[in-house]
């Protein structure tokens, strides 16, 4: 029995569309992470990008558990001394909300030039509108997959 390695003709991506609205950002994120690997498919290869193109949407209205929205989240602008934070809150409630959600995927992504590009498949939107009606996104529920998705 041989191994099975894809090849580009072998790939067929298709077009999910999640709704993060009361969705623990955490597991919102590994979820996201996966499908952008493609890891869901039986026919994964580690060094192909094998994933689906994800939409999230409400990307506003993610659920952050614990004592989260205090964190700080840092950044440096390259000039000394300039060391820059903000609360995963303030974000939240800031100009991009949506920026929390591609954060988290991304750190969740292996740090190489393939999740680099598999991050080019992920569209995260703070409200419900998307420009990508024509592409007939499948819709994934992550709130019924499991009850720990979800806190009131």
């Amino acid at each position: 029995m041989k191994t099975f390695t894809a090849t580009p003709a072998d790939i067929d991506k298709k077009w999910i569309i999640i709704d993060a609205e009361g969705v623990v950002l955490g597991r919102l994120a590994s979820i996201v992470a996966n499908r952008l690997r493609g890891k869901h498919k039986a026919t994964f290869t580690p060094h192909m990008d094998m994933g689906d193109n994800v939409i999230v949407i409400n990307a506003e209205k993610v659920q952050i558990t614990g004592n989260k929205r205090m964190k700080p989240n840092y950044w440096h602008t390259g000039y000394p001394g300039g060391i820059k934070s903000r609360t995963t809150g303030q974000i939240l409630e800031g100009k991009y909300p949506e920026r929390v959600v591609t954060q988290a995927v991304k750190r969740m992504l292996p740090g190489n030039k393939l999740s680099r590009q598999q991050m080019t498949n992920l569209r995260v939107y703070a409200g419900t509108e998307h420009p990508h009606e024509a592409q007939k996104p499948e819709v994934l529920d992550v709130k019924s997959m499991n009850k720990k998705n979800t806190r009131s």
